[in-house]
């Protein structure tokens, strides 16, 4: 599976198709978001006291610091340390939903899934069944892959893309991995000319000579 690392000089948007991607970014996801407490809503809820777990059902919505999870169903548990895992179940039609802020950038990452798999220990997100991953800078969308399965990690900010026979479409008969990669523009990044003194005038050293 290839490693990209991507030059901030690069001022071409492209397109790529290969079976497995994985890549690297330069920032972490947003650290508080760990800590913050996990809130849900949803048209129902039942808890099983055997599996130590809250199933919520109907328009679920979950927050938790800066990060957004929607679905139509939520398993949600909770391991002795306070970490918290949970399972949003989508459909093709209407796929789960996941956001999360990068720290100290203003650039969000975005998934669907038919299924989507939240470790809150390992802090990794896993999207499986028409999985997509966007990363946008403000409002505008920067990069943008497609694959059948997708695992996100938000600590390391990797993450890894599958294809394969689930992964086939009409537009995609291979199943392959597709990416549109977009680096950040030249003249973001390169640094400010130094500055230079102006010209210093010098006397002339003719000035007290004689005409001949």
């Amino acid at each position: 599976m290839p490693t990209h690392h991507f030059s901030p000089r690069w001022t071409l948007r492209f397109l790529a198709s290969m079976a497995g991607l994985v890549l690297a970014g330069a920032a972490q996801a947003e650290l508080a978001d760990k800590d913050k407490p996990m809130n849900i809503e949803a048209d129902s809820l039942r808890y099983e006291d055997t599996r130590q777990t809250s199933v919520f059902t109907g328009n679920v919505l979950i927050t938790k610091g800066t990060i957004v999870m929607r679905g139509s169903k939520m398993d949600v548990r909770q391991d002795p340390q306070g970490n918290q895992f949970g399972v949003v179940t989508g459909t093709a039609a209407a796929p789960g939903f996941f956001r999360q802020k990068r720290e100290g950038l203003d650039e969000w990452i975005e998934g669907e899934g038919e299924r989507i798999e939240y470790d809150g220990k390992a802090q990794t997100v896993v999207f499986t069944g028409s999985a997509v991953l966007r990363r946008y800078r403000g409002t505008q969308l920067n990069d943008e892959s497609v694959g059948n399965q997708i695992t996100y990690n938000s600590l390391t900010e990797v993450f890894t893309v599958k294809g394969g026979p689930a992964n086939r479409t009409a537009a995609n008969p291979s199943g392959r991995v597709r990416a549109m990669l977009t680096p950040i523009p030249e003249a973001e990044t390169a640094p400010a000319p130094a500055a230079t003194d102006p010209a210093q005038l010098r006397p002339s050293t003719n000035l007290n000579e004689k005409k001949k």
